[in-house]
């Protein structure tokens, strides 16, 4: 079976394609037939050596990989799913171990995956499952109510245009950052207002609430740069470790999306929100899977808006 991954750690130019035995679904299990598999930030994590400590229990080769779309292939024993052999499917997939998304094939709990949304392509799904679950875990911290304001940085990329999309669905008024070139996009996505990214950011966000947002989600990785903007015993949502002390009873949320890895009847909701036009899924490029190097040099570049996808 063909798969993507490295066998030292390194820059993009690490990323080839590999040999693994074909694995098989074992009880709880299902297998997909990957179509498509979206390159995220988290992915260049596994192929840089930043996780090798994780890794270091299993020998590489090692495959990146946390979004997959395609066909489902094989049902474990056990698996009870309204689903069946030939279904497109898509899946968050954790690489515990030296597996993840980058494969011809994969094997994950049958409850880590959910149906296609009608009329979307494999590559377009693949982009879904874990920014999505990512952007449903942090509002699901935060418990805002309809009417109240949320503050949103990095709203422009995968995961903050997602956090916008639902926050917007569930009535929470939303002000969202971003840079000159990505105002329209991000007011298209539904953002009520949109202020200018940078390190000043939190003044910005307060000028549009005086008093204070009630909750932030900070894609931006900003840390407590972005605390001011937040009313007194507000909530922050941190998609990536929170860095710096927080004040004024502000409470800081993390955000670890495996948590969510078995949420199926949230993922399901996300397809049925984008069948309903309330989720927008954005794909860049599409690359064949052999040239997932390139991919990844792309996205190390930044300003790539929607996801890369690998296609198998």
């Amino acid at each position: 079976m063909h798969a993507v991954g490295v066998t030292e750690f390194g820059g993009p130019e690490a990323l080839h394609v590999v040999e693994l035995s074909e694995p098989h679904a074992g009880p709880g299990e299902v297998r997909i037939r990957v179509r498509g598999a979206a390159v995220n930030p988290t992915d260049t994590f596994v192929r840089n050596g930043a996780r090798a400590n994780q890794q270091a229990t299993v020998p590489p080769p090692y495959v990146p990989g946390m979004d997959a779309a395609g066909v489902l292939d094989e049902i474990g024993e056990g698996v009870i799913t309204d689903l069946i052999i030939g279904d497109h499917v898509m899946a968050i997939v954790l690489p515990a171990g030296s597996r993840g998304a980058y494969a011809e094939l994969i094997v994950v709990p049958a409850e880590s995956v959910a149906r296609v949304p009608t009329g979307v392509s494999d590559a377009e799904a693949s982009t879904l499952p874990m920014n999505g679950l990512t952007a449903r875990q942090a509002l699901d911290l935060l418990g805002l109510e309809p009417g109240q304001t949320l503050a949103v940085t990095g709203a422009a990329g995968a995961v903050g245009g997602y956090v916008v999309q639902l926050a917007k669905s569930e009535g929470i008024r939303v002000i969202a950052d971003a840079s000159l070139e990505d105002e329209q996009l991000v007011a298209e996505l539904g953002a009520d207002i949109v202020v200018a990214r940078g390190d000043d950011i939190a003044a910005r966000i307060r000028a549009e609430a005086p008093d204070g947002v009630d909750a932030l989600v900070d894609c931006a990785v900003q840390g407590e740069l972005i605390l001011p903007a937040v009313k007194d015993g507000g909530r922050v949502a941190a998609v990536r470790s929170f860095t710096g002390d927080t004040e004024r009873d502000i409470a800081v949320h993390q955000v670890w999306v495996r948590n969510y890895a078995r949420e199926q009847a949230k993922l399901e909701e996300l397809g049925r929100l984008v069948e309903q036009g309330k989720i927008t899924l954005r794909v860049a490029r599409r690359f064949p899977a052999d040239r997932a190097a390139e991919a990844h040099r792309i996205l190390e570049a930044g300003g790539t808006r929607g996801r890369l996808v690998l296609e198998f």
